[in-house]
C-alpha cells in the first residue's frame, strides 16, 4: 500500500474526513500560435508583426506632432525629419559623415574583434587561460569607456587614434567574455570522442571547438557592434570634423532637432543593416546551430 493510500485509509478508520476528490477540469482551449510558448508562426504573420513594430511608434509620433501637444522644437514632425535628411543628402554631407563614422567603427571594433576572439577562445578552452585573464578582464569591463576620454586625449591627442582607442576599450572586454562563454558551451562529449579517435589538441580546436562556437561568436559580435555604434557617437562629440556625432553637435548648437532626429534615424538604419548582415552570415556559416 502506497503512502497516500495508507494515509487515506487511516483517515477513514479514525473517522476523520477523507481528502476531497480533485475538481474536474475541462480540456484547455487551443491557444493561438501567437500566444503559445516557442510555437512557430507563419511567415506572413511574422512580417505583419514586424511592420506593426515600426508602424505603431511612427503613428504615435505623427499624432503627437500633429496634435501640437509637444512643441516642434522638442519633437519635430516626421515630415520635417525627412526634409532635413534630404537636405543633408543633397549636399553630400550626410554620406560623408556616415562614411567617417562607419570607418571608425570598422577600425576600432574590428581591432577589438581581432583581439577578443582569439583571447576568448583561449579563455574558454583552457582553464589556465581563464584563471589568468578573467579576473583582470572582469574588472576592466566595469570601467566606463567614456571615463578614459581625458586619458586618451593626453596619451593619443585629439585626433583619430583616441577615437579608435575608445571604441576598442568599450567593446573588447565584453566581446572577450562573451566569446569565452560560447566556447565553454562546447559539449565535453565532443572533445572526449575526438581524443578517443586520435585527434590532437590543435585539431580539436580547429575542427571541433571553433566550428561549434562560430555561430555564438557571431551573435556576440552582433551584440557588441551595437555598443560600438553608441561609443563612436560619444567619441565624435569631442573635436571631430566629420561624423554623425559631429553632425549632432552642430545641430544641437542651433536647436535643429529635425537634423538630430534625421541623424538618429540614419544611425538606426545603418545598425539594422549591419545586424541583418551578421545574422545572414551566422545562418550561412552555422547551419547546424539551432
Amino acid at each position: 500500500m502506497t503512502g497516500p493510500t495508507r494515509q487515506l485509509a487511516e483517515r477513514q478508520e479514525s473517522g476523520r474526513p477523507a481528502w476531497a476528490p480533485l475538481p474536474r477540469r475541462t480540456a484547455p482551449k487551443a491557444a493561438s500560435p501567437l500566444f503559445s510558448l516557442r510555437t512557430p508562426i507563419s511567415a506572413p504573420a511574422r512580417w505583419r508583426l514586424a511592420v506593426l513594430s515600426f508602424a505603431i511608434p511612427l503613428l504615435a509620433w505623427v499624432v503627437l506632432s500633429v496634435s501640437g501637444v509637444v512643441v516642434p522644437t522638442f519633437l519635430p514632425s516626421p515630415a520635417a525629419v525627412v526634409r532635413a535628411g534630404i537636405d543633408m543628402a543633397s549636399t553630400g554631407e550626410l554620406f560623408d559623415d556616415l562614411w567617417a563614422t562607419t570607418q571608425r567603427v570598422l577600425e576600432g571594433f574590428g581591432l577589438a574583434v581581432l583581439v577578443s576572439v582569439p583571447l576568448g577562445i583561449l579563455m574558454g578552452s583552457f582553464t589556465a587561460g581563464q584563471a589568468f585573464f578573467e579576473p583582470l578582464i572582469g574588472l576592466l569591463r566595469y570601467l566606463p569607456a567614456s571615463a578614459f576620454i581625458p586619458l586618451l586625449i593626453i596619451w593619443l591627442g585629439i585626433g583619430e587614434p583616441s577615437k579608435i582607442a575608445m571604441l576598442f576599450i568599450g567593446t573588447v572586454f565584453f566581446n572577450t567574455l562573451m566569446t569565452a562563454d560560447v566556447v565553454r558551451g562546447v559539449p565535453g562529449e565532443l572533445l572526449d570522442v575526438s581524443y578517443t579517435l586520435g585527434a590532437r589538441r590543435g585539431e580539436v580546436l580547429r575542427k571541433i571547438v571553433v566550428p561549434h562556437s562560430l555561430p555564438g561568436m557571431i551573435d556576440a559580435i552582433r551584440v557588441n557592434a551595437a555598443a560600438a555604434w553608441n561609443f563612436v557617437v560619444v567619441a565624435e562629440l569631442i573635436n571631430s570634423q566629420a561624423g554623425l556625432g559631429h553632425r549632432i553637435v552642430l545641430a544641437q548648437r542651433f536647436l535643429r532637432t529635425d537634423t538630430i532626429f534625421a541623424v538618429l534615424v540614419v544611425i538606426g538604419v545603418a545598425g539594422l543593416v549591419i545586424d541583418v548582415l551578421l545574422r545572414t552570415l551566422r545562418t550561412r556559416v552555422g547551419k547546424w546551430a539551432a
